[in-house]
């Protein structure tokens, strides 16, 4: 794969961007009738989560370059991934509270973000002893929900999505593997345990 297109997919399909896809699926694919948020206010909540998933722990990223903590935002050594990855664990385990303290939300949606925080806090700490493929983890989550909701909303038509996911998901793991960030067996590793941690908690549904 050519090194731009790989960078390129590295940033489009970043681990902190997937909680965003994801919600902005859930809110905007799904038929209107599958959720209880009227449409008018989706937006808010998805800005909200756009903030708390994304920008919050990308600043607190940015600090920790900018105090000599870490050598760059892509965090490519293992031994400097634990405090980012643990602030972020905390972020989305604030989001989820925050989706889950407010009744008029559907239960759905902080369903969905405490799995992807447990993810994340997974991702810690398997990053204190081998370095996982935190990509890996987060596009395999994102086809996991896929296929979750499938099964738990089947008038949406997920064939199209879920097929468009597989295609992107093979071609982020490539880029990790084109631009040397992981191992083969890091980037599977991280496919694999995104995709049984949601297949997992939608056992729970």
């Amino acid at each position: 794969m050519n090194r731009s297109i790989a960078q390129l997919l590295s940033v489009l399909f970043h681990p902190l961007l997937i909680p965003t896809y994801l919600f902005a699926f859930i809110m905007y694919y799904l038929p209107v009738s599958a959720l209880t948020l009227p449409l008018r206010s989706r937006w808010i909540v998805l800005g909200m989560i756009f903030f708390t998933t994304f920008i919050i722990p990308g600043m607190g990223a940015y600090v920790m370059v900018r105090a000599g903590q870490l050598d760059s935002v892509e965090m490519d050594r293992r031994e400097q991934r634990s405090l980012p990855l643990l602030f972020t664990t905390v972020c989305y385990a604030v989001t989820s509270y925050l989706l889950y303290r407010e009744p008029a939300f559907d239960a759905i949606f902080y369903f969905v973000m405490a799995v992807i925080a447990v993810a994340v806090f997974l991702t810690y700490l398997i990053s204190l002893f081998w370095k996982i493929s935190a990509h890996g983890v987060g596009i395999g989550g994102g086809l996991g929900f896929l296929l979750i909701l499938n099964r738990l909303v089947p008038e949406a038509s997920l064939a199209m999505p879920i097929a468009v996911a597989i295609v992107l998901a093979g071609a982020v793991l490539s880029a990790r593997l084109a631009l040397h960030a992981h191992t083969p067996d890091q980037v599977y590793a991280g496919f694999s345990c995104g995709v049984a941690l949601a297949f997992s908690a939608g056992m729970f549904l």
